[in-house]
């Protein structure tokens, strides 16, 4: 387990989105893991501990919101969801079930920019108030 980077974990079916997100967070010089499904996604969370997740809602293998529920009692991990399918009451329920964010397909660069800033800042603050 590192402590000394954030360790973001990206889990979502689609290849092509992991890879899109891969990209765009390891300029940032942090872990990056990947998960194609809620299981391997929880399996990851109980080993490796990362603080950042970017969560696919719809998946076949244990979709994003049966995670975020079996999740919900973790308050060291920044759940972003996405989805191509989303709707406000999507979004909705899974703030309430403790999503950090939620951001839909096909996302824009500078939109996705900003999610991680804020949910980088949020686990140093974090882990400065430990």
């Amino acid at each position: 387990m590192n402590t000394d980077k954030t360790q973001i974990l990206i889990v979502d079916d689609d290849p092509d989105i992991r890879e899109i997100l891969k990209d765009r967070l390891e300029p940032l010089g942090h872990p990056i893991l990947t998960a194609e499904n809620g299981k391997q996604a929880l399996e990851l969370v109980n080993k490796e501990d990362p603080a950042i997740m970017f969560l696919d809602l719809q998946m076949r293998v244990m979709d994003g919101m049966e995670v975020l529920k079996e999740l919900k009692d973790y308050d060291n991990i920044e759940i972003i969801m996405i989805t191509a399918h989303g709707t406000v009451d999507s979004a909705v329920k899974a703030m309430k079930e403790g999503a950090y964010d939620f951001i839909t397909k096909p996302f824009s660069m500078d939109h996705l920019d900003v999610v991680i800033k804020r949910a980088l800042e949020n686990d140093a603050l974090r882990r400065e108030n430990l």
